[in-house]
């Protein structure tokens, strides 16, 4: 999944991408409004952790823009919204919820209880309620980060588990290599490699012929028996 984090101190920015990364996610990083409004008009991401004190712009306006289209994202596709700000008012707190966050969490917080806030977010794109993906003998565990196959653990890359946790969410439908650039990889992967048709073909041999389907010049579907 892709995230984007929108904090101007450089060090709790670089603290949320390391942290957020180490736990799987591709991450991007605005420090600015301008700057993360310029990356949602073109990158399809599905979450945004929004600072609300920006040197340009206070993050409500940035939220309210989002939810009400003045800011266009790819495809008009929504884009959940976490605020985590040192604002901890109540009146704050309702107010960034009425902007249109999907949640809020006030500084200072702690990274395990981040990381399963955002887990809950992207959980309502799926109407999934668990933390744990299965599909026939396989189950991914998006809390523990593991992956099992028939009970036995399946070592997974980093990538090889954001796409099988996409194509997981997805189950049956064809996800395109485009798709899968945007959710599961940052803005320094190059469009032009073949690093996702290199990263499937592992992920399918780890699951075994027929797990992943390749339909021709449409994308990946994941095999559910």
């Amino acid at each position: 999944m892709r995230l984007l984090v929108v904090e101007d101190e450089d060090d709790l920015a670089e603290g949320l991408r390391v942290g957020l990364t180490r736990a799987g996610y591709a991450v991007d990083v605005a420090g600015t409004s301008a700057e993360a409004s310029g990356r949602l008009s073109v990158n399809d991401y599905d979450l945004m952790l929004l600072d609300l004190n920006l040197p340009d712009g206070d993050g409500f306006e940035l939220c309210r823009a989002l939810r009400t289209g003045t800011l266009r994202t790819p495809g008009d596709t929504e884009v959940r919204v976490l605020m985590l700000t040192a604002r901890g008012r109540v009146d704050d707190r309702v107010r960034g919820l009425d902007e249109g966050a999907d949640d809020y969490l006030v500084k200072p917080f702690a990274l395990a209880e981040l990381l399963a806030r955002i887990r809950a977010l992207l959980r309502r794109d799926t109407s999934g309620s668990s933390a744990v993906l299965r599909i026939g003998d396989l189950v991914l565990d998006t809390a523990r980060h593991t992956v099992t196959l028939r009970a036995a653990p399946l070592s997974l890359t980093p990538k090889e588990f954001g796409v099988l946790e996409y194509l997981m969410l997805r189950p049956g439908h064809v996800v395109s290599s485009e798709e899968l650039l945007e959710h599961v990889w940052d803005a320094n992967a190059d469009p032009f490699t073949q690093t996702v048709r290199v990263t499937v073909g592992t992920l399918r041999r780890k699951l075994g012929e027929g797990s992943i389907d390749t339909v021709v010049s449409r994308g990946y579907r994941l095999v559910t028996p």
